[in-house]
């Protein structure tokens, strides 16, 4: 069997058995739809509450951040076409198994508090057309649902997946038409996009948004599992993920500016469902209750895909036997891991009863943030490392522009959100790695014995 420490440096870019047929147009499109989600839907409000009503300056400072490390992670997707991500190219990189594993831990625990935040996400205003419940009971019941999706079949989840991103892509280009709309119809206040809050330095009111809002660019670090399914990976990648970033940014800027021109900023900055609001008070009268049910479905799709992720990725860690066996069980009939399932089920719910949206937020940010940092270093180390095919070469000072912005970015981020939100982090680390060690002391299974096959998220 092939490990992360026993694959060797010789890696052939067609060295897989998979069939290469994702084309450069279709990775773009995939990589878009991974990046739109629950974040724009969500914390458009929040990020106005941080910056004022030029919430456009704090995305598009996420958006340099997010574009710095993706020309990190273009140049090793492209050297190592392979599953398994970060904790590959920090394999390659250090040779240090634990250190391997702690990666793959952080990158599961930012799924799931990313899911987390999203199910406190769903019991907020936009499902208030409906019903009004308790956010607590609803986000346990909503993460239930996701639990029961994700145990009936990867096929079935992935085909969600696919109409949930149309639905939610044609949800936020239906609200930059509102501010086209509104724009020619000469209503609103375009005056308010200039606005920056009075609290506090304005470059620190820059950040704080954008740290928030670079929730909202998580998702494109999990095409590099499809590498191997793509169509000439060297030369396709790079691109794929420089447009599907900027399209994903140009939608966002749209939503931004328009929210700033159609609600005024105190009233989004105090709503959980901030472009059901434009909506209300945009120029085009359409039901609420769609447009809510559209924000919820795409609640639920940024879920799902982080639950997946965070369920095969414990699979594959048990499978391997470095964690607890039981955690590796599959279905006999539906052939889904359904005791990891449960597991990161039984957590995100634990999650979203001990925090509100922010501080999941907060905590899903700060778990990449340190990932990115490490990504970013990789690339110096491993640019000694030479490989039989062409790939892409970033040029130095992206990735050591990424490494500081991401170091800067987490620094300030923690102590913006506070001891808790860097607590609760750190607490699913440990739960991690206390798993590891427990396992290890009752199997004497070694993190050595990752295998990078298995990492795919």
């Amino acid at each position: 069997m092939t490990t992360l420490q026993d694959r060797g440096d010789d890696t052939r870019v067609d060295d897989t058995p998979l069939a290469r047929a994702i084309s450069p147009r279709l990775l773009a499109l995939f990589i878009t739809g991974d990046i739109l989600g629950a974040g724009i839907y969500a914390l458009v409000g929040e990020v106005a509450g941080e910056v004022g009503g030029a919430i456009w300056a704090s995305f598009l400072v996420a958006f340099g951040l997010a574009a710095l490390t993706a020309f990190a992670y273009a140049e090793l997707v492209t050297k190592y076409p392979h599953a398994a991500g970060a904790a590959l190219y920090v394999n390659k990189a250090f040779r240090v198994p634990m250190v391997t594993f702690v990666v793959a831990i952080v990158v599961m625990a930012s799924g799931i508090s990313s899911a987390a935040g999203a199910s406190r996400a769903f019991g907020g205003d936009y499902l208030s057309e409906f019903v009004t419940l308790p956010t607590v009971l609803v986000a346990i019941g909503f993460l239930g649902l996701i639990g029961l999706v994700n145990f009936v079949g990867i096929k079935e989840s992935i085909r969600l997946n696919v109409v949930m991103t149309v639905i939610e892509a044609g949800g936020l280009l239906f609200i930059v038409g509102l501010g086209v709309a509104t724009l020619v119809n000469g209503e609103g206040e375009p005056g308010r996009v200039l606005e920056f809050t009075q609290d506090g330095a304005l470059p620190l009111a820059v950040l704080s948004g954008a740290t928030l809002a670079f929730f909202s660019f998580i998702g494109f670090e999990d095409s590099v599992n499809v590498a191997e399914e793509v169509q000439d990976p060297s030369r396709s990648y790079p691109r794929a993920l420089m447009w599907g970033l900027v399209a994903a940014t140009t939608i966002y800027l749209g939503v931004a500016l328009t929210a700033s021109m159609v609600v005024p900023t105190d009233d989004l900055a105090g709503s959980t469902a901030p472009l059901l609001r434009v909506v209300e008070l945009g120029p085009v009268d359409v039901p609420l209750r769609l447009f809510a049910a559209v924000a919820l479905f795409a609640l639920f799709n940024t879920a799902l895909i982080n639950m997946v992720m965070a369920s095969r990725l414990l699979y594959g860690m048990a499978n391997q036997g470095i964690m607890p066996r039981a955690l590796g069980r599959v279905h006999p009939r539906r052939r889904t891991p359904w005791v990891a399932i449960v597991g990161t089920t039984v957590l995100a719910a634990a999650l979203a009863a001990t925090g509100d949206l922010t501080d999941l937020a907060d905590t899903t940010v700060v778990l990449l943030l340190a990932v990115f940092t490490v990504v970013n270093i990789c690339v110096f180390v491993l640019r000694r490392d030479e490989v039989d095919h062409d790939h892409y070469r970033a040029p130095l000072v992206l990735p050591a522009l990424g490494a500081a912005a991401s170091v800067v970015a987490l620094v300030g981020k923690v102590f913006d959100a506070g001891p808790g939100v860097l607590v609760r982090a750190a607490l699913l680390v440990l739960l991690g790695i206390a798993l590891y060690v427990a396992n290890r002391a009752a199997t004497g299974r070694t993190a050595a014995e990752l295998d990078a096959s298995r990492l795919d998220s």
